[in-house]
C-alpha cells in the first residue's frame, strides 16, 4: 500500500477546540493511536507500515499538541477524553479499537473505564496502574526542551540525540521531531507544546486514582512493556508494575517489547509492538 497517497491530514472541531487528526487510509476497522504527553501524532508513524494493511489507523494531535488547539486552560483527561468520543462520532463508528502511549495510554484507559461500550479492544503501551516511583526526574530531559528556541531545525535535532533515552537513531523518528516543532519567520524553529501546558496535563493526570479507574475496566486490554532503560538506569514502567496492573484486570494480556519507553516505537520495539497489536485484535475463530 502506498503510504503518501494513503494518508490525509484533517482538523474537526470537538469540544470547543479544532483538533487535528492523520487518517492513514484502509478498509479495516478504525484503531485510534494516542500518544504521550509532549508528543503528536506521528509518534506512531514507524508502526504505521505494519498495521496500515489491517486497520484504518487514525492518530490525533491530543489538544495542546502539535497542529490541535491550545487552549489557556482545560487539560483535564476528562476533556481529553471527550475531544476522543466526538472524534469517534465524526468518524461515524458506534465502536472503536482504541490504543495509547504512556499519557495516551491513560486517556485510553479513562475511555475504556467510563465508556465501554464504544471500545472494542483496548491496546496499552507503557502505562499502568502507577509509573516508576522516578518518574518525574526520569521525565525530565524530555521537558528540557520545551519553552526554548532553537537556530534551526538541524540544531533542534543535534539538541534531541543527546537525549540519554535514545541510544539509536531511527530515520522514522524525522517526522515525529520534524512536526515537534514550528518554524519561526526568523528562521529559528520552537516545540509546539508549551511547558505550562504540559504541566497542567500532568497534574491533572495525578489528580486520578488510576488504580481503582483501572480495576472497573472490563474491556479486552494488551499492555505492552517497554524493557529497557529509559533514563536514570531504569525503565519508565517497570515490568513488576505492568504485569501487577494486567493481573488485577478482568480481560487483560501483558506483552514485554525490546526498546525504551521512547524507542519502543521504532526499531525492532516497533516490529514486536506491531506483532503483539495485529495477534491481539485480529478477530479468533
Amino acid at each position: 500500500m502506498d503510504q503518501v497517497s494513503s494518508k490525509t491530514e484533517h482538523f474537526i472541531k470537538v469540544n470547543n477546540i479544532n483538533l487535528h487528526y492523520i487518517d492513514h487510509h484502509s478498509d479495516g476497522p478504525i484503531l485510534i493511536l494516542l500518544h504521550g504527553l509532549t508528543a503528536n501524532a506521528h509518534a506512531f508513524d514507524a508502526l504505521i507500515e505494519g498495521l496500515q494493511p489491517s486497520y484504518r489507523v487514525i492518530c490525533p494531535d491530543l489538544r495542546g499538541n502539535g497542529l490541535s488547539d491550545k487552549p489557556a486552560f482545560c487539560y483535564t483527561i476528562e476533556e481529553h477524553v471527550q475531544d476522543i468520543i466526538e472524534l469517534i462520532s465524526h468518524l461515524g463508528e458506534k465502536k472503536v479499537y482504541v490504543g495509547g502511549h504512556s499519557f495516551g495510554g491513560y486517556v485510553a484507559f479513562y475511555i475504556a473505564a467510563n465508556h465501554p461500550h464504544l471500545v472494542n479492544k483496548l491496546v496499552i503501551l507503557d502505562a499502568a496502574k502507577s509509573m516508576n516511583p522516578n518518574a518525574a526526574n526520569m521525565l525530565a530531559g524530555a521537558l528540557s526542551r520545551l519553552d526554548v528556541t532553537y537556530p534551526g531545525f538541524d540544531e533542534y535535532i543535534a539538541h534531541v540525540k543527546k537525549a540519554p533515552y535514545l541510544d539509536f537513531w531511527d530515520h522514522a523518528m524525522l517526522s515525529y521531531y520534524r512536526a515537534d516543532v514550528e518554524d519561526l519567520p526568523t528562521g529559528r524553529v520552537k516545540p509546539r507544546c508549551n511547558l505550562m501546558d504540559i504541566t497542567e496535563k500532568s497534574v491533572n493526570l495525578g489528580v486520578i486514582a488510576w488504580p481503582e479507574v483501572i480495576d472497573t475496566i472490563t474491556t479486552p486490554t494488551i499492555l505492552i512493556n517497554a524493557l529497557d532503560n529509559y533514563t536514570l538506569g531504569e525503565p519508565l514502567l517497570p515490568d513488576v508494575i505492568a504485569k501487577e496492573t494486567v493481573e488485577s484486570m478482568k480481560h487483560a494480556k501483558y506483552a514485554g517489547v525490546d526498546g525504551n519507553h521512547q524507542t519502543m516505537l521504532y526499531g525492532a520495539g516497533a516490529k514486536q509492538v506491531v506483532a503483539h497489536i495485529n495477534a491481539y485484535l485480529t478477530p479468533g475463530p
